[in-house]
C-alpha cells in the first residue's frame, strides 16, 4: 500500500474517532436562552451509573442582575441553593440511540420549575445539543453549544 493511501486511511480513522467522541453527552455546554438568545451559563454534564447529570459551573450575569442568584422558588432539595453549582439536569438515560437521551428532568433555577427532559445531538453538528423541557404537550427547546 502506498504511503499516500496509508495516510488517508489514518486521517479518516482519526476523523471518525473524533466525531464519535464529540457525539457524547458528557462535557461542558454553553446554555443559550431560547427567548433572548443570550448565553446564560456553562453546564457540565457527567455520567454516573449509566445516567447523566448536569451542574452549572459558570454563570454569565448582566451587571444589573444578582451576582449570586438562588433558587428561591424551588420546592425540592434545591430550595434556596445558589444557581452556581446547582445540579439542574438529573437522571438522563440513553434511549437506545447513541445521540438521544430521555427520562430525566431539568430545573429552571430562575423559576424553580422542574420539567421532564429529553436531549439529542444531530449528526450534522455534534457540537450542538438540543435540550427540550416539557410538561404534557407544552415544551421549550434550547440549543446548547459544546465548550471546546
Amino acid at each position: 500500500m502506498k504511503m499516500k493511501h496509508i495516510l488517508t486511511l489514518v486521517f479518516a480513522t482519526m476523523a471518525l474517532l473524533v466525531q464519535a467522541q464529540t457525539a457524547s453527552l458528557a462535557g461542558r455546554w454553553k446554555t443559550v436562552d431560547d427567548e433572548t438568545g443570550r448565553v446564560k451559563s456553562i453546564v457540565e454534564i457527567t455520567e454516573r451509573d449509566g445516567k447523566y447529570f448536569g451542574q452549572i459551573v459558570e454563570l454569565f450575569r448582566l451587571p444589573d442582575e444578582d451576582p449570586n442568584p438562588r433558587c428561591t422558588e424551588c420546592d425540592d432539595d434545591r430550595k434556596d441553593q445558589p444557581a452556581l453549582g446547582m445540579e439542574i439536569v438529573r437522571d438522563m438515560v440513553q434511549d437506545g440511540s447513541e445521540t438521544e437521551w430521555e427520562d430525566g428532568t431539568i430545573c429552571d433555577p430562575k423559576n424553580g420549575k422542574v420539567y421532564d427532559c429529553e436531549m439529542w445531538i444531530e449528526d450534522e453538528d455534534p457540537n450542538t445539543l438540543y435540550v427540550r423541557g416539557y410538561i404534557l404537550f407544552l415544551f421549550r427547546t434550547q440549543q446548547w453549544h459544546r465548550v471546546i
